[in-house]
């Protein structure tokens, strides 16, 4: 992050943006049908859990040897769609790319809302959910399970706290030029003045965070791999687990953020901040993505095919040509054909065509999580009978509450903050043209005087 030190901050805490704030001070007839059909959803998961509490976890598709299913597909998928905000807004942040002001709070909130629902499915996926605190009172340290708890919630921790260090200047714009709610939003101002050295003080604890947070954010998912890579079933058992998890994750996580980011620009009419610079460059960003996780997948399928050993490769076939052969080459198009058909070429990446990519990859990486769960279970190593899966009303019910909760949450964040940040975008107009010139200058090769004419012409306007 670039330093401010001697830089103006800006003096009209709205002016030309108070469009941001609109969604926060008006109210709108239609916030309420959402939040009710959104309601519906959640009341509708309610019952399955209460019904799967009180009868067991003999009301879902679960079985022996498949004692995993939706839940833990759920799991890594939620962890996955998590590095949607942290990651990509730190590294875009180190990067200072100037383009990022608007998107990073949409990203940040996917994150430390979409945490919750992947350890709220673990829980989940307990037969005695009142037994879910036994992992940390008699975990063991070489249980990939400890690591997991420890790493997700240290990351929860630092995706909150770097969410909240840059509302901080948001929620006392509204403090101060709203009234609705001012006791609120004074309290989580922390006495926020705007004064130089608060921001400076604010900017070395967000360039503190952006630091820490990336490592953090790929160790999660790294961990995540490892309760299977860590295991000896077949085609689990692999080395390259941790660097595809976080590429795929990654991968997920880029998608919810166009999907979430066109959702608001066309609710909240924010076309003239989130604009389609925006989705061309995390479209192109999602291009290079939809290749990693194409040449990630490749080399997985390719090395267990030429190994040929008999238990992997009866996994294998039944991905490929057998019982979950469907379910893999839908994953498959939906996370290669169409994004790559549709990202490679310019001309079709719009806001409409980066929303129809990220739509079908986020299908294609949920398939992908079924894709490596159940066809493993359902062919043990161990001379078991083979598990036939099929999830009931109770796990699908489930899966549609913990959406339709996700979307809740994410739509009452957009109505008492703004989705995307003031004073960043005030800071950038004031401050982005000489932030961009000086790093220009700091690594374009320095002008030498040696009386000999130029090797070629120098373009007219530029100085010598």
């Amino acid at each position: 992050m670039s330093s401010h030190k001697s830089m103006p901050r800006p003096t009209d805490p709205l002016g030309e943006d108070w469009a941001l704030v609109r969604p926060i001070v008006e109210s709108n007839p239609r916030f309420w049908i959402v939040v009710a059909a959104l309601a519906a959803g959640i009341g509708l998961g309610i019952t399955a859990y209460t019904h799967q509490v009180r009868e067991g976890l003999g009301v879902t598709g679960m079985n022996r040897p498949v004692y995993w299913g939706i839940y833990i597909i759920n799991f890594v998928f939620f962890i996955g769609i998590s590095h949607a905000g942290t990651l990509i807004s730190a590294i875009l942040r180190l990067a200072a790319a100037e383009w990022r002001r608007a998107i990073t709070r949409s990203a940040e909130v996917i994150t430390v809302m979409v945490i919750v629902f992947g350890v709220s499915n673990v829980i989940f996926d307990l037969g005695r959910p009142d037994r879910a605190l036994f992992v940390v009172q008699h975990g063991r340290l070489q249980s990939p399970l400890l690591w997991d708890v420890c790493s997700i919630s240290v990351y929860l921790t630092c995706s909150s706290i770097y969410l909240y260090l840059p509302l901080i200047p948001d929620i006392a714009i509204l403090r101060d030029q709203t009234t609705k709610l001012h006791w609120f939003y004074r309290l989580l101002a922390l006495g926020w003045q705007g004064r130089p050295e608060q921001y400076r003080l604010l900017e070395r604890a967000i360039g503190v965070l952006m630091v820490v947070v990336i490592p953090i954010a790929v160790s999660v998912h790294t961990v995540v791999s490892f309760v299977f890579a860590m295991t000896v079933q077949p085609m689990w058992h692999a080395a390259i687990f941790g660097p595809y998890f976080v590429v795929g994750a990654i991968f997920s996580g880029i998608a919810a953020l166009i999907i979430a980011m066109a959702i608001i620009r066309w609710v909240y009419h924010l076309e003239g901040y989130l604009k389609r610079i925006h989705f061309n460059y995390l479209g192109m960003l999602l291009l290079v993505m939809t290749l990693l996780w194409f040449y990630f997948t490749f080399a997985e399928y390719l090395t267990t095919w030429y190994g040929s050993e008999p238990i992997h490769m009866t996994v294998w076939w039944s991905k490929i040509t057998g019982s979950y052969a469907p379910v893999f080459w839908t994953m498959f198009a939906c996370c290669f054909v169409i994004p790559f058909s549709i990202l490679c070429r310019e001309k079709t990446r719009t806001v409409a065509g980066t929303v129809i990519a990220s739509i079908a990859i986020n299908i294609g990486m949920w398939l992908e999580r079924f894709v490596i769960v159940i066809p493993t279970l359902s062919n043990p190593r161990l001379p078991l009978d083979r598990g036939v899966y099929y999830p009931t009303w109770v796990e699908w019910s489930m899966l549609t509450g913990c959406f339709c909760f996700f979307i809740l949450l994410y739509v009452l964040f957009t109505r008492f903050f703004p989705i995307v940040s003031i004073w960043e975008i005030q800071e950038g107009r004031m401050n982005a043209r000489k932030d961009t010139l000086e790093r220009i200058e700091s690594y374009m090769p320095e002008v030498v005087e040696t009386g000999r004419r130029p090797l070629a012409p120098v373009p007219e306007g530029v100085a010598t």
